[in-house]
């Protein structure tokens, strides 16, 4: 039996860490990692003390649940409490961030985010090359499968003469994004 990929692992455990959201809308999950440790996680759910989505029902705003704090502040939220650095690390999240969460990552130093689904922002693709961060779309089922509708997205490997990867035989193939030129 072959062990799972690092990137694998982790997105499975940011996708266990999604089952404690308590937004009906969207089950999002985050962890923080470097050097292949956990720092933090977190998952969409309200304000601390605050009633739950679950609760009394979501406080929606132009088409948005408003009532939550979102998977990757709060585990950037968590990892401060803690006193916890996160500079240089990767986030693994289960949804792409959406524009104000991707302004919280790059401003904490977070260099590397690997997402299960691309969701609602593209914002995040004219803005992550620039800022040094790599991005990495596992997708949904973290098959080789993926099918991506943000424009602008830059495959390593595809079949249109771009640079190939390399993987390790037998490893699972994912698919290297980098946004922006």
């Amino acid at each position: 039996m072959s062990r799972k990929d690092w990137d694998v692992y982790f997105m499975e455990i940011a996708q266990k860490v999604s089952e404690r959201a308590t937004c009906p809308r969207k089950n999002v999950g985050a962890v923080i990692v470097r050097d292949r440790i956990v720092l933090s996680t977190g998952y969409n759910g309200s304000i601390r003390g605050q009633p739950h989505c679950t609760e009394v029902g979501c406080m929606m705003e132009d088409g948005h649940c408003v009532r939550t704090v979102h998977s990757e502040a709060n585990a950037i939220i968590q990892a401060a409490k803690a006193g916890t650095s996160i500079e240089g690390a990767t986030i693994y999240v289960t949804a792409s961030p959406c524009w104000y969460c991707f302004k919280l990552i790059a401003n904490a130093g977070i260099k590397r985010i690997v997402f299960g689904e691309v969701y609602r922002d593209e914002r995040i693709t004219q803005f992550a090359n620039s800022c040094g961060i790599a991005t990495l779309l596992l997708g949904k089922s973290w098959d080789v499968e993926v099918k991506v509708k943000v424009k602008s997205v830059h495959v390593l490997g595809d079949k249109r003469g771009k640079k190939k990867t390399k993987r390790a035989k037998g490893k699972k193939r994912s698919k290297e994004f980098f946004f922006g030129d």
